[in-house]
């Protein structure tokens, strides 16, 4: 038996449930997760000489404007913006090895560090013409397009738990990057909020 077939992602018994509250249409909305994303935090100063050749090994820049994305690379690598001298570099499943091994290279002996914390959290996907709706029952942030768009992330609440919002297209989608523990309550609460987009606009 490999490692492979011993994991188990917090909603993978739940993906049937979630595909059949998912609609389509002009209010549609889609809740998915994404599980097993490569997640490692990465901390150091953001102008230092390592920062150069971090950019180089990721294919991509560090982004320096708060709450911002930048994304590239071979493996189509995204880093989020958390703070003034912390990211959180996202990859595909099973590219946090090697993708740590590159940052620590280029970290050599700068102050700074890079620590995997896939094991942390899931990811949940919200798409859909109704799913900055949805969230703005329990999200304080201004999602408006105007201000929060594609290339967007924040650290903020949802329905009362800690999570990680970026808006990864204009559809729109977003993606919630969220602890394991609180993945269960995060997830009846958006089915909850999501439910009456299922039914017809009650008339004016």
């Amino acid at each position: 038996m490999t490692a492979d077939t011993l994991r188990r992602s917090p909603l993978g018994h739940l993906a049937d449930v979630l595909a059949a509250h998912s609609t389509g249409g002009e209010r549609g909305v889609r809740l998915r997760e994404v599980p097993f994303l490569a997640q490692l935090d990465l901390q150091l100063h953001p102008h230092g000489p390592a920062a150069q050749r971090i950019a180089t090994a990721l294919g991509t820049p560090l982004p320096t404007a708060p709450n911002t994305v930048t994304a590239g690379g071979p493996d189509d690598l995204q880093v989020l913006w958390l703070g003034p001298q912390e990211w959180l570099v996202l990859g595909p499943d099973g590219s946090a090895p090697t993708t740590a091994g590159l940052l620590r290279a280029a970290l050599a002996d700068e102050p700074g560090s890079v620590v995997d914390v896939g094991a942390n959290r899931t990811t949940l996907e919200l798409a859909g013409p109704a799913a900055r709706h949805v969230l703005e029952k329990g999200c304080a942030l201004d999602l408006h397009p105007r201000v929060f768009g594609p290339g967007r992330c924040a650290q903020t609440l949802l329905g009362k738990v800690n999570v990680i919002l970026h808006q990864v297209d204009a559809e729109p989608a977003y993606r919630l990057l969220v602890r394991g523990s609180f993945t269960q309550y995060l997830t009846d609460w958006l089915l909850d909020a999501m439910e009456e987009y299922r039914h017809p606009p009650l008339p004016a």
